[in-house]
Protein backbone atom coordinates (compact mmCIF):
# COMPACT_ATOMS: atom_id res chain seq x y z
CA UNK A 1 0.00 0.00 0.00
CA UNK A 2 1.12 3.11 -0.58
CA UNK A 3 1.51 6.05 2.08
CA UNK A 4 -1.04 6.46 4.74
CA UNK A 5 -1.55 10.01 5.93
CA UNK A 6 -2.03 9.26 9.23
CA UNK A 7 -5.11 10.77 11.62
CA UNK A 8 -4.69 13.82 12.59
CA UNK A 9 -6.13 12.82 16.10
CA UNK A 10 -3.31 11.67 17.74
CA UNK A 11 -3.92 9.19 20.37
CA UNK A 12 -2.69 10.30 23.87
CA UNK A 13 0.15 7.99 25.51
CA UNK A 14 -0.26 6.16 28.58
CA UNK A 15 2.52 7.50 30.25
CA UNK A 16 5.04 10.31 29.40
CA UNK A 17 8.60 8.03 29.04
CA UNK A 18 10.69 9.29 31.28
CA UNK A 19 13.60 11.01 30.19
CA UNK A 20 15.64 11.77 32.63
CA UNK A 21 16.34 9.41 36.63
CA UNK A 22 13.47 7.80 38.34
CA UNK A 23 12.08 10.05 39.74
CA UNK A 24 9.18 8.95 42.72
CA UNK A 25 5.88 10.57 42.29
CA UNK A 26 4.60 12.91 45.16
CA UNK A 27 2.82 10.47 46.93
CA UNK A 28 5.33 7.69 46.75
CA UNK A 29 8.24 9.81 48.41
CA UNK A 30 10.07 8.06 51.43
CA UNK A 31 7.71 9.19 54.56
CA UNK A 32 9.94 10.03 58.26
CA UNK A 33 10.69 7.69 60.42
CA UNK A 34 7.90 6.53 62.45
CA UNK A 35 6.01 6.38 60.26
CA UNK A 36 4.63 4.47 56.97
CA UNK A 37 3.09 4.34 53.94
CA UNK A 38 0.51 1.40 53.23
CA UNK A 39 -0.46 -0.64 50.45
CA UNK A 40 -3.59 -2.64 50.51
CA UNK A 41 -2.80 -6.48 49.48
CA UNK A 42 -4.59 -9.32 49.59
CA UNK A 43 -3.86 -10.82 53.11
CA UNK A 44 -4.60 -7.34 54.74
CA UNK A 45 -1.67 -4.93 53.77
CA UNK A 46 1.81 -3.81 53.26
CA UNK A 47 3.83 -1.59 54.38
CA UNK A 48 5.96 0.54 51.68
CA UNK A 49 9.21 2.44 53.31
CA UNK A 50 9.65 4.37 50.05
CA UNK A 51 9.45 4.58 46.29
CA UNK A 52 9.45 1.20 44.81
CA UNK A 53 8.87 2.03 40.85
CA UNK A 54 5.66 -0.71 40.36
CA UNK A 55 4.24 1.81 38.73
CA UNK A 56 6.95 1.93 36.20
CA UNK A 57 5.74 -1.49 34.30
CA UNK A 58 2.89 0.42 32.09
CA UNK A 59 5.51 2.54 30.24
CA UNK A 60 7.19 -1.06 29.87
CA UNK A 61 4.50 -2.52 28.79
CA UNK A 62 3.81 0.34 26.05
CA UNK A 63 7.52 0.47 24.70
CA UNK A 64 7.34 -3.41 24.26
CA UNK A 65 4.06 -2.34 22.26
CA UNK A 66 5.38 0.12 20.60
CA UNK A 67 8.14 -1.46 19.40
CA UNK A 68 6.02 -4.79 18.22
CA UNK A 69 3.21 -3.55 17.25
CA UNK A 70 0.02 -5.49 17.02
CA UNK A 71 -2.61 -7.16 14.53
CA UNK A 72 -6.73 -5.94 14.28
CA UNK A 73 -8.62 -8.01 11.75
CA UNK A 74 -12.35 -6.64 11.10
CA UNK A 75 -14.70 -7.96 9.34
CA UNK A 76 -17.64 -6.27 7.68
CA UNK A 77 -20.72 -7.82 6.36
CA UNK A 78 -23.96 -6.74 4.65
CA UNK A 79 -25.56 -6.57 0.84
CA UNK A 80 -23.77 -4.94 -1.76
CA UNK A 81 -24.43 -1.11 -1.89
CA UNK A 82 -24.21 -0.45 1.64
CA UNK A 83 -20.67 1.69 2.13
CA UNK A 84 -18.90 -1.06 3.79
CA UNK A 85 -15.58 -0.28 1.76
CA UNK A 86 -16.44 3.73 2.21
CA UNK A 87 -17.31 3.53 6.56
CA UNK A 88 -13.87 1.66 6.78
CA UNK A 89 -11.89 4.10 4.44
CA UNK A 90 -13.90 6.41 6.47
CA UNK A 91 -12.96 4.70 10.46
CA UNK A 92 -9.05 4.65 9.37
CA UNK A 93 -8.44 7.81 7.56
CA UNK A 94 -6.78 5.87 4.50
CA UNK A 95 -7.80 3.67 1.54
CA UNK A 96 -8.14 -0.09 3.56
CA UNK A 97 -10.92 -1.46 1.80
CA UNK A 98 -10.77 -4.46 -0.51
CA UNK A 99 -11.58 -2.02 -3.41
CA UNK A 100 -8.72 0.23 -2.79
CA UNK A 101 -6.26 -2.63 -2.99
CA UNK A 102 -6.80 -4.19 -6.71
CA UNK A 103 -10.08 -5.39 -6.98
CA UNK A 104 -12.13 -3.39 -9.84
CA UNK A 105 -14.79 -1.51 -9.25
CA UNK A 106 -17.22 -3.26 -11.75
CA UNK A 107 -16.47 -6.78 -10.45
CA UNK A 108 -20.02 -8.50 -10.72
CA UNK A 109 -21.57 -9.79 -7.80
CA UNK A 110 -20.51 -13.27 -7.09
CA UNK A 111 -23.08 -16.38 -7.00
CA UNK A 112 -22.05 -17.61 -3.61
CA UNK A 113 -20.69 -15.52 -0.78
CA UNK A 114 -16.85 -15.02 -1.07
CA UNK A 115 -14.60 -14.52 1.43
CA UNK A 116 -11.43 -11.77 0.38
CA UNK A 117 -8.99 -10.39 2.81
CA UNK A 118 -6.13 -7.42 2.52
CA UNK A 119 -3.65 -6.07 5.03
CA UNK A 120 -2.41 -2.74 5.74
CA UNK A 121 -0.26 -1.53 8.03
CA UNK A 122 -1.00 1.62 10.09
CA UNK A 123 1.62 3.88 11.70
CA UNK A 124 0.29 6.15 14.33
CA UNK A 125 2.23 8.07 16.80
CA UNK A 126 5.38 5.49 16.96
CA UNK A 127 2.54 2.60 17.21
CA UNK A 128 2.15 0.12 13.98
CA UNK A 129 -1.25 -2.06 13.73
CA UNK A 130 -1.19 -4.38 10.98
CA UNK A 131 -4.91 -4.10 10.05
CA UNK A 132 -6.56 -6.60 7.90
CA UNK A 133 -9.88 -6.07 6.30
CA UNK A 134 -12.44 -8.99 5.99
CA UNK A 135 -15.03 -8.28 2.96
CA UNK A 136 -18.02 -10.87 2.18
CA UNK A 137 -19.19 -10.36 -1.27
CA UNK A 138 -22.04 -12.22 -2.48
CA UNK A 139 -23.87 -11.79 0.66
CA UNK A 140 -27.48 -10.86 0.54
CA UNK A 141 -27.30 -10.18 -2.81
CA UNK A 142 -28.94 -13.78 -4.36
CA UNK A 143 -32.79 -14.75 -4.55
CA UNK A 144 -32.28 -17.18 -2.27
CA UNK A 145 -29.85 -16.13 0.99
CA UNK A 146 -30.63 -19.40 2.98
CA UNK A 147 -27.51 -20.21 4.57
CA UNK A 148 -25.63 -17.36 3.37
CA UNK A 149 -24.06 -16.93 6.42
CA UNK A 150 -22.17 -20.68 6.37
CA UNK A 151 -19.20 -19.90 4.49
CA UNK A 152 -18.33 -16.36 6.97
CA UNK A 153 -18.60 -18.97 9.94
CA UNK A 154 -16.56 -21.69 8.34
CA UNK A 155 -13.68 -18.86 7.33
CA UNK A 156 -14.03 -17.54 11.30
CA UNK A 157 -13.73 -21.01 12.59
CA UNK A 158 -10.90 -21.64 10.22
CA UNK A 159 -8.61 -18.85 11.26
CA UNK A 160 -9.34 -20.35 15.00
CA UNK A 161 -8.20 -23.51 13.70
CA UNK A 162 -4.99 -21.99 12.35
CA UNK A 163 -3.91 -20.40 15.62
CA UNK A 164 -5.17 -23.58 17.80
CA UNK A 165 -2.30 -25.60 15.38
CA UNK A 166 0.41 -23.31 15.92
CA UNK A 167 -0.22 -22.93 19.75
CA UNK A 168 0.42 -27.07 20.00
CA UNK A 169 2.96 -27.05 17.53
CA UNK A 170 6.75 -28.30 20.08
CA UNK A 171 8.46 -25.83 18.56
CA UNK A 172 6.05 -22.46 18.59
CA UNK A 173 6.64 -19.44 16.87
CA UNK A 174 7.72 -16.50 19.37
CA UNK A 175 4.53 -14.62 18.32
CA UNK A 176 2.02 -16.64 16.71
CA UNK A 177 0.49 -14.87 13.86
CA UNK A 178 -3.14 -13.99 14.41
CA UNK A 179 -5.32 -14.11 11.60
CA UNK A 180 -8.46 -14.60 13.88
CA UNK A 181 -11.38 -12.00 13.04
CA UNK A 182 -11.82 -9.38 16.25
CA UNK A 183 -14.87 -7.87 15.27
CA UNK A 184 -17.46 -7.89 12.45
CA UNK A 185 -19.37 -4.91 11.43
CA UNK A 186 -23.02 -5.81 10.24
CA UNK A 187 -24.27 -3.59 8.21
CA UNK A 188 -28.31 -3.03 8.57
CA UNK A 189 -30.00 -1.89 5.48
CA UNK A 190 -31.74 1.31 6.25
CA UNK A 191 -35.25 0.50 5.29
CA UNK A 192 -37.18 2.20 8.39
CA UNK A 193 -39.62 -0.71 9.00
CA UNK A 194 -38.00 -3.90 10.63
CA UNK A 195 -35.33 -5.96 10.51
CA UNK A 196 -34.94 -8.81 7.26
CA UNK A 197 -35.33 -12.34 8.80
CA UNK A 198 -31.20 -12.49 7.01
CA UNK A 199 -29.96 -9.84 9.61
CA UNK A 200 -31.29 -11.57 12.50
CA UNK A 201 -30.31 -14.98 11.47
CA UNK A 202 -26.61 -14.29 10.97
CA UNK A 203 -26.45 -12.52 14.05
CA UNK A 204 -27.34 -14.66 15.90
CA UNK A 205 -25.84 -18.05 14.48
CA UNK A 206 -22.49 -15.94 14.86
CA UNK A 207 -22.72 -14.15 17.76
CA UNK A 208 -21.26 -16.18 20.15
CA UNK A 209 -18.18 -17.06 17.88
CA UNK A 210 -17.71 -13.35 16.85
CA UNK A 211 -18.05 -9.76 18.19
CA UNK A 212 -20.70 -8.51 16.00
CA UNK A 213 -21.13 -4.64 16.04
CA UNK A 214 -24.52 -3.80 14.33
CA UNK A 215 -24.82 -0.38 12.46
CA UNK A 216 -27.75 0.90 10.58
CA UNK A 217 -26.07 2.04 6.79
CA UNK A 218 -26.41 5.32 5.13
CA UNK A 219 -28.09 7.01 8.00
CA UNK A 220 -28.58 10.42 6.13
CA UNK A 221 -31.63 8.47 4.16
CA UNK A 222 -33.52 9.01 7.08
CA UNK A 223 -34.96 11.89 9.39
CA UNK A 224 -33.32 11.78 12.62
CA UNK A 225 -37.07 11.16 13.82
CA UNK A 226 -37.51 7.79 11.77
CA UNK A 227 -33.54 7.33 12.54
CA UNK A 228 -34.31 7.05 16.10
CA UNK A 229 -37.88 4.72 16.07
CA UNK A 230 -35.55 2.62 14.10
CA UNK A 231 -33.30 2.43 16.06
CA UNK A 232 -35.28 1.26 19.12
CA UNK A 233 -37.42 -0.98 16.76
CA UNK A 234 -34.18 -3.01 15.80
CA UNK A 235 -32.94 -2.86 19.33
CA UNK A 236 -36.34 -4.31 20.97
CA UNK A 237 -36.03 -7.25 17.99
CA UNK A 238 -33.08 -8.66 18.77
CA UNK A 239 -33.58 -8.41 22.10
CA UNK A 240 -37.00 -9.79 21.33
CA UNK A 241 -34.76 -12.92 19.20
CA UNK A 242 -32.27 -13.67 21.64
CA UNK A 243 -29.49 -11.96 19.56
CA UNK A 244 -26.42 -11.03 21.51
CA UNK A 245 -24.12 -8.27 20.09
CA UNK A 246 -20.33 -6.64 21.68
CA UNK A 247 -20.64 -5.33 24.00
CA UNK A 248 -22.44 -8.49 25.86
CA UNK A 249 -23.44 -7.45 29.37
CA UNK A 250 -22.04 -10.86 30.69
CA UNK A 251 -18.39 -9.63 29.88
CA UNK A 252 -18.74 -6.85 31.89
CA UNK A 253 -15.55 -6.90 34.36
CA UNK A 254 -17.02 -4.42 37.08
CA UNK A 255 -19.70 -2.02 37.99
CA UNK A 256 -17.50 1.00 35.71
CA UNK A 257 -17.11 -1.52 32.85
CA UNK A 258 -20.92 -2.06 33.20
CA UNK A 259 -21.80 1.74 33.42
CA UNK A 260 -19.90 1.99 30.09
CA UNK A 261 -21.04 -0.52 28.33
CA UNK A 262 -24.67 0.37 29.55
CA UNK A 263 -24.37 3.87 27.62
CA UNK A 264 -23.06 2.36 24.58
CA UNK A 265 -25.65 -0.67 24.46
CA UNK A 266 -28.84 1.91 24.81
CA UNK A 267 -26.85 3.93 21.52
CA UNK A 268 -26.43 0.62 19.25
CA UNK A 269 -27.11 -0.18 16.52
CA UNK A 270 -24.76 3.26 15.51
CA UNK A 271 -26.43 5.24 12.53
CA UNK A 272 -23.13 6.10 10.32
CA UNK A 273 -22.54 7.74 7.27
CA UNK A 274 -19.16 7.06 5.57
CA UNK A 275 -17.26 9.85 3.26
CA UNK A 276 -13.51 10.30 2.24
CA UNK A 277 -14.32 13.33 0.20
CA UNK A 278 -13.54 16.65 2.64
CA UNK A 279 -15.94 19.59 1.84
CA UNK A 280 -15.45 23.76 2.99
CA UNK A 281 -18.16 24.17 5.38
CA UNK A 282 -17.88 27.15 7.79
CA UNK A 283 -14.28 27.83 7.01
CA UNK A 284 -13.46 24.72 7.74
CA UNK A 285 -12.46 21.17 5.69
CA UNK A 286 -14.56 18.58 6.87
CA UNK A 287 -15.28 14.73 5.56
CA UNK A 288 -19.11 14.39 4.25
CA UNK A 289 -21.43 13.60 1.76
CA UNK A 290 -23.05 16.25 -0.40
CA UNK A 291 -26.85 16.44 -0.81
CA UNK A 292 -29.93 18.58 -2.55
CA UNK A 293 -30.03 20.25 1.13
CA UNK A 294 -26.61 20.44 2.22
CA UNK A 295 -23.21 18.58 3.58
CA UNK A 296 -23.96 15.67 5.74
CA UNK A 297 -20.74 16.04 8.28
CA UNK A 298 -19.65 12.08 9.02
CA UNK A 299 -17.68 13.57 12.23
CA UNK A 300 -20.31 15.90 13.54
CA UNK A 301 -22.51 13.74 15.94
CA UNK A 302 -25.45 15.66 15.65
CA UNK A 303 -25.93 14.48 11.93
CA UNK A 304 -24.85 10.87 12.57
CA UNK A 305 -23.30 8.46 15.12
CA UNK A 306 -19.89 7.81 12.98
CA UNK A 307 -17.67 9.36 15.52
CA UNK A 308 -19.56 7.42 18.78
CA UNK A 309 -18.45 3.99 16.60
CA UNK A 310 -15.02 5.18 15.40
CA UNK A 311 -14.44 6.29 19.10
CA UNK A 312 -15.88 2.80 20.66
CA UNK A 313 -14.32 0.72 18.18
CA UNK A 314 -10.50 2.36 18.14
CA UNK A 315 -10.43 4.35 21.17
CA UNK A 316 -12.00 2.46 23.96
CA UNK A 317 -12.33 -0.86 23.10
CA UNK A 318 -9.80 -1.85 20.66
CA UNK A 319 -8.18 -3.97 22.95
CA UNK A 320 -11.30 -5.59 25.21
CA UNK A 321 -12.31 -7.10 21.37
CA UNK A 322 -9.14 -8.86 20.76
CA UNK A 323 -9.19 -10.16 24.73
CA UNK A 324 -12.86 -11.34 24.29
CA UNK A 325 -11.86 -12.85 20.62
CA UNK A 326 -8.95 -14.95 22.56
CA UNK A 327 -10.14 -15.53 26.18
CA UNK A 328 -14.11 -16.56 25.27
CA UNK A 329 -14.62 -16.83 21.62
CA UNK A 330 -11.73 -18.81 20.81
CA UNK A 331 -11.49 -20.86 23.99
CA UNK A 332 -14.92 -21.90 23.36
CA UNK A 333 -13.76 -23.27 20.02
CA UNK A 334 -10.67 -24.88 21.40
CA UNK A 335 -12.56 -26.46 24.41
CA UNK A 336 -14.46 -28.40 21.77
CA UNK A 337 -12.04 -29.15 19.55
CA UNK A 338 -10.25 -30.39 22.48
CA UNK A 339 -13.13 -32.57 23.57
CA UNK A 340 -13.98 -33.73 19.84
CA UNK A 341 -10.65 -34.97 19.91
CA UNK A 342 -9.25 -36.37 23.38
CA UNK A 343 -6.96 -33.67 22.80
CA UNK A 344 -4.61 -32.61 19.92
CA UNK A 345 -1.27 -34.45 20.15
CA UNK A 346 1.44 -31.75 19.52
CA UNK A 347 3.49 -31.13 16.29
CA UNK A 348 7.51 -31.51 15.52
CA UNK A 349 9.18 -29.40 14.06
CA UNK A 350 8.67 -31.68 10.75
CA UNK A 351 5.31 -31.38 10.77
CA UNK A 352 4.34 -34.93 12.15
CA UNK A 353 2.36 -35.39 15.08
CA UNK A 354 3.78 -36.60 18.07
CA UNK A 355 2.16 -39.42 19.76
CA UNK A 356 0.96 -39.54 23.55
CA UNK A 357 2.62 -43.33 23.89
Amino acid sequence: MSDIVPPEVKPKPAIPANTGPLVPPTSAIPVPVGSHSTAQSASGGSTLLGYIGIDTIIEQMRKKTMKAGFDFNIMVVGHSGLGKSTLLNTLFKSQVSRRNAGWPRDEKIPKTVEIKSVSHVIEEGGVKMKLTVVDTPGFGDQINNDNCWEPISKYINEQFEKFLKEEVNITRKKRIPDTRVHCCIYFIPPTGHSLRQLDIEFMKRLSHSVNIIPVIAKADTMTIEERQEFKQRVRKELETSGVEFYPQKEFDDDMEDKSDNDKIRETMPFAVVGSDKEYQVNGKRVLGRKTAWGIVEVENSNHCEFAKLRDFLIRSHLQDLKEVTHNIHYETYRAKRLNENGGLHPISSNGTQESNL
